[in-house]
């Protein structure tokens, strides 16, 4: 017997498209196949948490109208599901004149998108919100938060087995072929067999895809990011969120200083290459997974783009003091004794040959599958409106439940 419908990846963006499923079509046969002990292991679990407000995106763009409905949505479902979050806002400090440029754009995105609250202000009311902070010129903005995405995933894993769905662990894909009219996906724990399925894969979605026959537009190319933790005693330094403007010519918004809902301050992350997709650990290699980024004709062309950034990356990754360094850019009384402590994430960054960053959504159907391959910050944040969309799509294919 098939189910309706195969969800591969136990991750934020998976749950979200399975909840979305089963509130579409109660009663649906939805299974979720997840690789590891539980949900939420890899990137929705290890990030900064943040609950973005849509500030950064193209007014128009997909990725700005899930931000602004999806982060509304998340409020609403933690609420309901008592997770832990905040809503402290941040605050955008310019610290240069080109800076204060920048955050001219990003204070017209911000009102194009319909944040609510969005301030300029200058540095009296910088110190109001955040007395230690240091900037000539910021933005403020009211609608950001903080959660554990973690928690996030877990209960999404709970409202799924409550509507009658199931999340299977420890069964990681290895291999899938499609016959008599459903597919047959081999994982570490036996086999299941399902009408359509969904590819949520996340670090491993292109993978999937090829398992499954599907030539991916993209390869995942694994960056490792890094956050140290502010010592009790100056965690007062940071009340919410602080950010410097991003630079637009790199990909990642630079190191910023969050406030978790649990108390702790975070500053982070960079951004490095990793030695593997799950490469955690600073010397964790797996050759294969190391070769096939380095040996990705799009990777090269990046590298040959972003060099100097890179170098500057890793750098900051081996000398603690240049990664306090942009924290204190932010707050000045900061000191290097004041972080203890440190753990990592790992993006997914999906390249395309010509050595652009897919930097928008990029879901490839067929007419049995959705293969969710580049779901980029603010994924987590718009996973509820993300896994609606998614769900549509499924509902959609020629076979649809």
């Amino acid at each position: 017997m098939a189910h309706d419908i195969i969800v591969i990846g136990g991750g934020i963006i998976g749950l979200a498209t399975s909840r979305a499923l089963l509130a579409e079509r109660p009663g649906l046969d939805l299974l979720v196949l997840e690789k590891e002990p539980g949900v939420g292991r890899h990137q929705s679990g290890r990030n900064s948490g943040v609950l973005h407000s849509g500030l950064y995106y193209r007014p128009g763009s997909l990725k700005a109208d899930l931000c602004v409905r999806g982060v509304a949505e998340m409020f609403e479902f933690c609420e309901e599901h008592r997770v832990p979050f905040t809503r402290d806002g941040k605050v955008v400090i310019a610290n240069s004149p080109i800076e204060t440029q920048r955050l001219d754009e990003l204070e017209r995105r911000g009102r194009a998108n319909g944040l609510q609250g969005l301030r300029r202000i200058g540095t009296d009311e910088l110190r109001e919100i955040e007395p230690a902070a240091a900037g000539t010129d910021a933005l403020h903005v009211p609608s950001t938060g903080a959660v554990d995405f973690g928690d996030v995933t877990r209960a999404l894993a709970d409202t799924i087995a409550r509507d009658g769905g199931r999340v299977e662990v420890h069964a990681g894909v290895r291999g899938a072929r499609f016959k008599g009219g459903a597919w047959t996906i081999d994982h570490a724990s036996g086999q299941a067999r399902g009408r359509l399925v969904v590819n949520c894969a996340g670090l491993y979605a292109d993978r999937i895809a090829d398992l499954m026959g599907v030539d991916s537009p993209v390869r995942i190319v694994p960056f490792r990011g890094e956050y140290l933790t502010v010592r009790p005693e100056a965690r007062h330094l940071v009340r919410s969120s602080i950010y410097p403007v991003p630079d637009p010519d790199l990909p990642f918004l630079g190191v910023h200083l969050t406030r978790r809902p649990d108390g702790t301050v975070e500053a982070g992350p960079n951004a490095v290459l990793a030695f593997a997709r799950e490469g955690y650990g600073r010397w964790t290699i797996r050759p294969g997974e190391l070769w096939d980024a380095i040996s990705y004709v799009g990777m090269r062309r990046l590298a040959r783009k972003y060099w100097r950034s890179g170098l500057r990356e890793m750098a900051r990754s081996t000398f603690k003091p240049l990664f306090v360094r942009d924290a204190r850019r932010l707050v000045p009384a900061l000191k290097s004794a004041d972080f203890v402590g440190r753990h990592t994430g790992v993006r997914a960054q999906a390249l395309r040959p010509d050595g652009s960053l897919a930097d928008d959504f990029v879901i490839v159907p067929t007419d049995t599958a959705i293969h969710v391959l580049n779901a980029p910050s603010p994924g987590a944040t718009a996973s509820l409106a993300i896994g609606a969309s998614i769900a549509q799509q499924v509902l959609d294919l020629p076979g649809g439940p």
